[in-house]
């Protein structure tokens, strides 16, 4: 059985229930790699190999080694379960076709792919303190940041429509460089060849935080909105590049 682990939900983010609400000790015992925040959506992180990569809101790669840090969001699963070994040419954000060929629109499944960028665009949320606004409105600031002919690591999840709202239905992909200098949320990407693992998920493990009082008390976000405010939060491109 291939398990993909998601602690918390996007909806909650979209409410502002953006504290940290398990321990990156604890989520690494579901998994070796991933993506996800940390407490206040501080960054974009990235797992490789049961390390974690925070990208913060200079843009810089931080090596996090206090796993008593907390998320409020991430997802993980074990590196070493592979359903294919792939190749993918002249490939960008928009046209990774893996969904189509491979008929996995109801499914879960991951990407851990490497090569050299010929240009990448990422975005990283920034820190957010007590009250906590929406993503949505944290999101509206984010700065971006541009690199290109950077090799490095694409991981990213895709997730059915079905389950919009619990996370992002579509691709969810964060970057980081070989030299761990450049990291974030994908906004495009370009690259000539990409190699690397495809897994396929037979069970979607979703982890909720029933012991933080803020999770449980807090009102529930407007389905009818929804929709439009996590492809605002997640998928829009904010105006600002800062670093180039």
């Amino acid at each position: 059985m291939t398990t993909v682990y998601q602690h918390g939900t996007l909806a909650a983010l979209i409410a502002g229930q953006l504290g940290g609400t398990l321990e990156l000790s604890e989520l690494l015992k579901h998994g070796d790699t991933g993506i996800g925040t940390l407490h206040g959506v501080d960054g974009e992180v990235v797992i490789l190999d049961g390390e974690v990569y925070q990208a913060d809101a200079t843009g810089t790669v931080n090596h996090i080694t206090d796993l008593t840090a907390t998320t409020p969001f991430s997802t993980v699963h074990d590196g070493r379960d592979v359903t294919d070994r792939i190749t993918l040419s002249d490939v960008t954000i928009a046209n990774i076709d893996l969904v189509e060929k491979r008929h996995l629109a109801n499914n879960f499944s991951a990407i851990v792919l490497h090569g050299v960028m010929n240009q990448v665009l990422v975005r990283v949320a920034p820190k957010a303190n007590e009250p906590f606004p929406s993503l949505l409105e944290l999101t509206k600031n984010q700065p971006t940041f541009e690199r290109e002919h950077v090799a490095g690591t694409l991981v990213g999840y895709y997730s059915p429509e079905l389950y919009q709202g619990a996370t992002s239905a579509g691709w969810h992909v964060h970057f980081i460089s070989d030299d761990r200098q450049f990291a974030g949320h994908v906004l495009e990407f370009s690259a000539e060849e990409l190699t690397g693992k495809l897994t396929v998920f037979d069970d979607f493990q979703l982890h909720l935080p029933i012991n933080d009082a803020a999770f449980r008390t807090h009102e529930a976000v407007d389905m009818a909105e929804l929709d439009a405010d996590i492809h605002a939060a997640e998928d829009e491109q904010p105006v600002p590049v800062l670093n180039k």
